[in-house]
């Protein structure tokens, strides 16, 4: 069975919060669902125009004083439709790759340190993502407090889970660093 390209999916849920252009839409994911699901202009530009072809979203053009014309995509009704039926749809298995994890796997074929690195970048990265999320948290207690929307729900959901996830990858970082110097401990570091 053919995968379905989720990018169509990604894009009429953002253009449901508003309107945007690829250019907005590649923006915002950055900071909300870029956290989970990444997209590129490569993916956004040529599927927002096979949206409007299909009639899922309708593009107007804002012309700029001293800049360039925006396309601006707006989600249509049966955009609306298309997301909710996706949404009521069971999910399709996603292959899990997670390089890091692979390179431990085999680890047994390179130094300790450089696994030790590997996991201590790892962790890094991570708890930079945790200070990102605090930060998001911030802005969505900020709003939540006056509007406990289903919008907001969601979406505090899903930073949730991210938050969640962080912690226990560092957990997880933290824990095979111990056993891994400890083996460098007893066999000497290689």
């Amino acid at each position: 069975m053919a995968r379905t390209n989720k990018t169509k999916y990604a894009l009429l849920g953002m253009l449901s919060i508003a309107p945007m252009s690829g250019y907005d839409i590649k923006k915002v994911t950055e900071f909300s669902i870029g956290n989970f699901w990444s997209e590129n202009y490569g993916h956004i530009y040529p599927m927002l125009k096979k949206m409007a072809d299909e009639g899922l979203a309708k593009k107007r053009i804002e012309a700029g004083e001293g800049r360039p014309s925006r396309h601006v995509y707006e989600i249509t009704e049966k955009g609306r439709e298309e997301l909710r039926q996706w949404l009521m749809q069971p999910m399709e298995k996603s292959p899990v790759r997670n390089e890091m994890l692979l390179r431990v796997f085999f680890g047994t074929h390179a130094p300790i340190e450089q696994t030790i690195t590997m996991i201590q970048e790892h962790r890094e990265a991570h708890a930079r993502r945790l200070e990102t999320y605090a930060w998001i948290a911030a802005g969505v207690d900020d709003k939540q407090k006056g509007d406990l929307s289903r919008e907001m729900v969601f979406m505090g959901l899903t930073l949730d889970f991210g938050r969640r996830m962080g912690q226990e990858i560092i957990r997880w970082c933290d824990d095979t660093l111990e056993k891994l110097h400890k083996m460098q401990e007893t066999q000497g570091g290689s």
